[in-house]
C-alpha cells in the first residue's frame, strides 16, 4: 500500500503532492513501483494535528481519485475517518475504506460501512492502553470492534485490522512491542496492516534518524518483522524499495 498524502501538514510529506497533477504522478509512480493500493488521505493525522472539515477534505481527496481512476486501475484506499468523504471516495473511484477510527468518529460510520460493501481498515487509535497490558488491551479493542462491525453489517471478510503503531501508544518501546507480537493480531483471523513506515519511534532506536526521509533502512527493517509475523499488507512511502527487500527474503527464506 502507497501512502498518498494530499495534505499541507503530513509529518513526511506534507505539501509534496497537494495539487492533483502531482498527487496522481505519485500515485502512478508508486504503482509502477509494485503498489498494489493506493492509499490517498487528506487529512493529517501525526500528533498535534489540526482537524479538516468535510468539505476541504473532499475538495482534497475527490478530484484526485477521479483522475487516478481516469488513468489506472490500480485499487484506491480513502484514508478518512468521516463517513461522508468514505461515501464521496467510493462514488469517485475508491474501493477500500481506512480509517484509523475503527468506525468510530461518526454515529453513522458503522451504517456507512456496512451500505458501502466495501473492504474497510479498523485501526487502533484509543489511547489508555497500559504499559503492562498494552498488546493485551490492542488485541481486544480490534477484537471488540470487529464485532461490532459485523453486528452493524459489515461482512467479516471485509474487515482489515491495523494496531496503529504510533498512535496513542505509550513511546517507542510499545511501538516496538506491537511490532515483536503482531502474531497475537494476525491470530485474530483477519488480514493485517502495518504501518511504521517513517514514523518517529524509528528514532528511538537510531537518534540520528532525526528527519523522516533518513528512516528509510528502519522502515525496512520493521516491514520485513511484520511480513515475516504475517501482516498481509504493508502501508509505506518507499514502495521500490520496500518491494525490492521483500523480494530478497523471499528467495533467501525459500
Amino acid at each position: 500500500m502507497g501512502i498518498l498524502n494530499v495534505t499541507p501538514d503530513s509529518f513526511s510529506d506534507g505539501g509534496r503532492f497537494d495539487d492533483v497533477g502531482r498527487a496522481v504522478e505519485r500515485a502512478l509512480a508508486m504503482a509502477a513501483a509494485g503498489a498494489d493500493i493506493i492509499d490517498i488521505g487528506g487529512e493529517s493525522t501525526r500528533p498535534g494535528f489540526k482537524p479538516v472539515g468535510v468539505d476541504d477534505e473532499l475538495a482534497r481527496v475527490i478530484p484526485v481519485i477521479g483522475a487516478l481512476r481516469a488513468r489506472s486501475d490500480v485499487a484506491i484506499s480513502v484514508d478518512t475517518m468521516k463517513p461522508a468523504v468514505a461515501r464521496a471516495a467510493v462514488a469517485a473511484g475508491a474501493s477500500l475504506w481506512n480509517d484509523v477510527s475503527a468506525l468510530s468518529h461518526a454515529p453513522d460510520s458503522l451504517e456507512t460501512a456496512a451500505e458501502l460493501g466495501c473492504p474497510v481498515i479498523l485501526m487502533h487509535s484509543q489511547p489508555g492502553a497500559g504499559a503492562q497490558t498494552m498488546v493485551d488491551d490492542v488485541v481486544a479493542y480490534l477484537h471488540q470492534r470487529m464485532e461490532v462491525a459485523i453486528a452493524a453489517g459489515v461482512a467479516i471478510d471485509n474487515i482489515w485490522l491495523d494496531p496503529g503503531i504510533g498512535f496513542a501508544k505509550g513511546g517507542p518501546s510499545q511501538s516496538f512491542a506491537l511490532v515483536r507480537h503482531l502474531d497475537r493480531i494476525v491470530a485474530l483471523g483477519r488480514p493485517v496492516l502495518l504501518g511504521a513506515s517513517r514514523k518517529r519511534f524509528i528514532s528511538a532506536a537510531d537518534p540520528a534518524a532525526v528527519d523522516p526521509c533518513d528512516r528509510l533502512a528502519g522502515s525496512i527493517a520493521l516491514a520485513l518483522a511484520g511480513a515475516r509475523a504475517g501482516a498481509a499488507g504493508l502501508r509505506v512511502h518507499d514502495v521500490r524499495e520496500t518491494r525490492q527487500a521483500l523480494l530478497v527474503a523471499a528467495a533467501v527464506h525459500g
